[in-house]
């Protein structure tokens, strides 16, 4: 009976291991597509912006066309939202990694909380002494605690509590933690977000993480919510454990990385005016309408461009070019030749070029090594050109 029981245990962690693969699978699949929609996504946005800007400055302020004008904007950023999303979800946005203090953004997103789940629901926090510091994004943890409180308010519509907690745990191979989730032994911080409302059956438990999956009536939700949360919490070296019960409520723990170091300030706010330069610029694009609005963008501000459709016309222009370029502004997916590749070939050429990699997307492999050099930075596609200019003066000083 022993022999038996063993047995049957046995093949029961074997079913859960392959199923746990084959979920991790499909989460992989459907990230690459997620991220490929966006990346061409974020080129069609780029330019939808970039002209709704240049149509919006040329109208008088009391033009009634321009409240139209400023319309096609607000759509863009909506737009720009959901492949944000997208790319949380496929773990390939680009992000600002920092040495956080997970305690004091639960305190400073604790008021706006409060305003966005309203007066029938509670929300109460507990954060234990000497709350490790972790590695992330902050603008991503902030998605993170804003998307878990949405939705803990979205299971209790006749109110009750949502309870936010942190707290230093140690993971080791023996633990639960470790057996259920990917997690290597070590030092974490557990941000929990707990509510008491109607919970979840295990049906949807299983696809709660997927894009597009939503349970909310149509014109609700997008799905998009939860699965932004598991992608920005897996891009952080973490890990996403769900703890519910239908009637008993839900809990969502978060487990981050605990890290070394002093925690750092927030980034410097985007400046509103364009940053003007004289330098000269190479800028490579292979979308035509993208490329056609940021050369004319940088020569209104100011600068020489040398325009080039892809890697191999770049080169072909640094090659026959004997007086200074000042800075390489490339995009980073492209057909032949990827930016980081061109940057590297680049550089034994015009040895004091400076680097501004534009992205849709980040493929690790190929920005992160990118963009670790000393001369080299990044601007994330759709951006405004004032964000542009102002990346490039601040690259260029």
């Amino acid at each position: 009976n022993d022999m038996t029981a063993s047995l049957r245990h046995s093949h029961e962690e074997v079913e859960k291991r392959d199923e746990a693969l084959r979920q991790a699978q499909k989460m992989e699949a459907v990230g690459r597509l997620a991220g490929g929609v966006a990346h061409d996504f974020n080129n069609i946005l780029t330019a939808i912006k970039g002209y709704g800007e240049l149509l919006t400055e040329a109208l008088e302020p009391n033009d009634r066309r321009r409240a139209d004008a400023e319309q096609i904007l607000k759509a863009a950023d909506r737009a720009a939202n959901l492949t944000r999303q997208l790319l949380a979800f496929s773990r390939r946005q680009i992000v600002t990694p920092r040495v956080l203090a997970l305690d004091r953004i639960v305190r400073d997103t604790e008021q706006m909380l409060r305003r966005l789940i309203g007066e029938d629901i509670e929300l109460t926090t507990t954060i234990a002494q000497d709350i490790g510091p972790v590695r992330a994004d902050a603008g991503q943890i902030e998605q993170v605690l804003l998307n878990l409180a949405v939705n803990a308010r979205d299971a209790m519509p006749q109110g009750g509590t949502i309870g936010i907690e942190l707290k230093n745990v140690s993971i080791d191979d023996g633990a639960a933690e470790g057996q259920r989730l990917p997690l290597r032994p070590g030092s974490y911080v557990r941000l929990s977000v707990v509510d008491t409302g109607c919970g979840i059956n295990p049906e949807t438990v299983a696809h709660i993480f997927e894009p597009f999956f939503t349970t909310k009536k149509e014109g609700q939700g997008t799905g998009l919510g939860l699965a932004m949360v598991y992608g920005i919490v897996e891009q952080a070296g973490g890990a996403i454990d769900i703890d519910t019960e239908v009637g008993r409520g839900t809990t969502f723990h978060v487990y981050l990385p605990q890290t070394t170091g002093e925690t750092e300030s927030e980034s410097k706010p985007t400046p509103t005016t364009v940053a003007r330069g004289s330098e000269t610029v190479l800028l490579v694009e292979d979308d035509h309408v993208v490329r056609t609005l940021v050369a004319n963008g940088l020569r209104k501000a100011g600068y020489t461009v040398l325009e080039a459709a892809d890697s191999a016309q770049a080169l072909e222009i640094a090659r026959a070019r004997i007086s200074p370029i000042h800075l390489l502004l490339t995009d980073v997916v492209m057909p032949g030749m990827n930016g980081r590749e061109l940057a590297d070939r680049l550089r034994p050429l015009h040895r004091d070029t400076r680097v501004v990699f534009m992205s849709g997307y980040s493929d690790d492999a190929i920005l992160r090594r990118g963009v670790q050099t000393a001369s080299a930075d990044f601007i994330q596609k759709p951006f405004s050109m004032d964000a542009l200019t102002a990346r490039i003066r601040d690259v260029l000083v």
